[in-house]
Formats: C-alpha cells, structure tokens, sequence
C-alpha cells in the first residue's frame, strides 16, 4: 500500500501515550488522595536510590499562542510571579514531608506556559530551593520564548546547573506566525544559540510543528533550511493537534486552513527527510537528535525513557509534577493537580496537597503499560508467552501494510511503521477498546 494510502486508513484520532491508561480513561471516581500518597510513599521507599524526576509548572504567558494546547495563564501583570513561586516551594515542602526527606533529584525541567516570563531573579530564587538536591549527574533543562528568552535568563539559569534549553519555534513562515499569534525572528533565535552555547549549553532543543495553518511546503522548507543552519542538538518534529473543543484559542481559524490528508503527510515527509538528511536520528516519536547528543546515545544503548514529560535519557520510577496541571507519576498511580492558579494557590497557601484527580494502576494496567513504554522508547516489545489473541487481532491490518512484524511473542516495529506508533500502540489499549470515545478526546494520530 502506498503512503497516501496508509495516510488515508491510519489518520485517526489516537493518544499520544505520554501515559497508559491515558488521561480520560483514568478511574478518578474510586481515586483518593489517600491512596495517592500511599502509592507515592511505597514507590519511592523501593526507587529512592534511582532519585526521582521533578517538573514545574510555570504557566503564564503575556500573550496567547493560539495553536497552544498547554495549560497557560495570560497576563501582563508579573507581580503574579512571587506568589506562585512561594506556593511551588510550599508544596515541594509538602512532598519532602510526605516522603520523610528532601529526595535526590535526577531532573529537572521548567515547563509552561512561558518559564522565561518569570525574571533572572526570580528563577534563582525558586530553583534555590531544589538546588541543594543536586549532584553531578543532575539534568535541569527550561522551555524559552525567543521572543524574551535573554542572556541573564541564560546566564544565570546555567549558573543554576542548567545545561539544556528548548525553544519553540514551530515554524519562521510570517503568515503561519500571524495564524498562531507568536513571532519570532531566525536571527532571534540565531543569537541566543550563540549566547547559550557561549555559557556552555551541551544540548538545545528546538520545537518544530507540522500541519499548522497556512502552512506550505515552500514554507515549511524554508523553515528547516533556516534551523539546519543552526544545527540544535534535538528536535521534536510533530504534528498540530487541533482540539478546539478544547483550547478556545484554535477557534482563530477554521479547519480550512489547516492542512490535511496528503497535504499534511506531504509536509511530515519534507520536514522528516530534511532532517535525517542533514544527519539527524530518528528517535521514538516525533523526535531527531544528532548522534553526540545524549538522547540519542539513551535510544542506542536500550536506555530511552517517556514520561509526562516526553522522551528523556535518564529513567526514574517517581516524577513529582509541581504546579497548576502538573501530573505526578510513580508508576503504580498518576494524580494531576488543580487546573486554575487562584484555586491551586488557595489550597497550597491552606497547607493542602493540591491534587484534584487521578488513578490507581491495576495489574492489568502496569502490564499493558509496560509494553507502551517498551514500543515508544524500543520499537519493540515481547510478551512471556504469545501475543494476545485480541492484540494480535487488532495488529492484523498492520502486519498486513508492513507497519509491524510478528515473530512468535515479540511485535517489531517496521521503519515505515514508526509515522503510524501511536495506531500500534493503539492495539495494545484496552480501556480504549472497552469503551471507546463517543466524543472527541484526541488528536489526529498522523
């Protein structure tokens, strides 16, 4: 079957699988913040020695990206900053005494929102308070706006032990950056690589988005000119999920302007093509990295993780998410956090963990997530006896396209199965089988 067509059948709707069970499958109704912090006590006495990952949320931003999927909060007023900064701390305190003791940190990364929104100052102010719990083998890493991202935001995040930046990008073309309401130059962009690789910077990622509107492949292609100059040691390629249901913001323009079908794959192939020519690898999904970089080396030696937050060289069984909408896993449970800054503040200023939802792994569920985790990080998983009557069954049409192979228990994925991962993952889910979606939850797969 040609890759139109593979595109045509395979274009679905499906989760990006930061997670298994994904986010709406999760049983909140029998979830307790009790059994949380029981799950989270028991991971971490038997993990404690791997140390543990931290993500903090940082979610303002002085103006809206309307392609945005990310939980964000929009305001010119950065008076807002201390105060969510003392709450951060209060509930790291509050983890550090649920667990008995302030945890070894492994990694650390500053997500948003727009952590650059946040002053020098402030950001030294806040990582201080993590910084104690450091060692030589800690990875910190932020996401930056180009447009505020500056060299005393660089200066003194390296101080900090900061050696790994991400800058979205998205894409140069002036009428996509009108659609999706962010601007940014290449010569922008140019001078803080030359400013963070100047301090010492070892890895800088860029996010590069396809299937965004008004976007060509003249565009596009210009694009990817102008960032293989640069030669960043990542890239995360991936495709716009449009989910106007659920971020407003996309409601800026209608589905007519997004390209679609063959157009959209069209621009996935340009955009992959330029990148593995220029020499980078691919990596799991929607990533490429340059064979010195160390996410690269991690999917070479069998060693690649994913979390909540994505792909990462360094594995740890218990990631603690701080912040509005930050999710907490500790591999036996998941609990996500209150959404709105004003409650988020109210509960932890009351001295109150504030986790809002979450879910309790069953056996079931750590098996199924297990081979996930082995397909988006190996390319590759192997049951201890046979593959699953009903999971063979749904690899079926995919065995067929030479998507997959099968060889007794193992399921291999094909290099023209790696654009369709989230479809053979998509076998594997069965809460997602068992009741499948009446509405829409996500995203197009390609």
């Amino acid at each position: 079957m040609d890759t139109s067509a593979l595109l045509k059948k395979y274009a679905i709707a499906a989760p990006r699988y930061t997670s298994y069970p994904t986010v709406p499958y999760w049983e909140t109704e029998s979830f307790t913040l009790e059994k949380w912090r029981e799950s989270l006590i028991a991971a971490y006495k038997t993990h404690k020695n791997q140390g543990i990952s931290l993500y903090i949320h940082l979610p303002f931003c002085e103006s809206l990206c309307t392609y945005c999927g990310c939980n964000t909060r929009i305001t010119k007023n950065h008076g807002v900053e201390v105060p969510y900064i003392d709450a951060l701390k209060k509930e790291w305190q509050m983890y550090c005494k649920l667990l008995g003791e302030t945890p070894k940190i492994k990694e650390l990364h500053l997500g948003g929102g727009t952590p650059t929104f946040f002053s020098p100052e402030n950001l030294k102010n806040l990582i201080a308070s993590f910084s104690e719990n450091f060692d030589d083998e800690t990875t910190c890493s932020f996401e930056g706006h180009p447009d505020n991202t500056t060299f005393e935001h660089l200066n003194t995040l390296h101080q900090l032990g900061f050696k790994r930046m991400s800058l979205g990008i998205q894409d140069f073309d002036p009428k996509v950056q009108m659609m999706i309401n962010r601007f940014q130059t290449p010569e922008q962009v140019f001078r803080i690589m030359a400013e963070a690789r100047e301090l010492g910077y070892d890895s800088i990622n860029f996010d590069l988005i396809y299937g965004l509107p008004a976007q060509t492949l003249e565009g596009l292609g210009q694009t990817m000119k102008e960032v293989l100059v640069m030669k960043p040691e990542r890239i995360a390629f991936y495709s716009y999920a449009h989910v106007p249901w659920m971020k407003p913001g996309q409601r800026h323009y209608s589905e007519k302007d997004i390209p679609q079908g063959d157009q959209k794959f069209a621009l996935y192939q340009l955009g992959r093509n330029m990148l593995i020519n220029a020499g980078y690898q691919e990596i799991g999904m929607d990533h490429f990295a340059l064979t010195k970089d160390s996410l690269y080396k991690a999917s070479e030696n069998y060693q690649l993780h994913r979390n909540f937050m994505g792909y990462t060289d360094k594995r740890t069984d218990v990631l603690i998410g701080l912040g509005v909408s930050s999710i907490s896993d500790c591999k036996t449970a998941f609990s996500q956090n209150i959404k709105t800054v004003e409650e988020y503040l109210e509960q932890v200023n009351q001295g109150n963990l504030p986790v809002y939802r979450g879910h309790i792994l069953n056996d079931k569920d750590l098996d199924i997530r297990q081979h996930i985790l082995n397909l988006m990080c190996k390319g590759a998983t192997r049951f201890s006896i046979a593959i699953p009557d009903p999971i063979r069954e749904r690899l079926a049409p995919l065995l067929d396209d030479h998507l997959v192979d099968l060889d007794g228990p193992q399921v291999q994925i094909t290099k023209d199965g790696m654009a369709f991962l989230r479809n053979i993952c998509m076998a594997f889910d069965e809460r997602l089988w068992k009741k499948e979606p009446s509405t829409s939850l996500f995203s197009q797969s390609v």
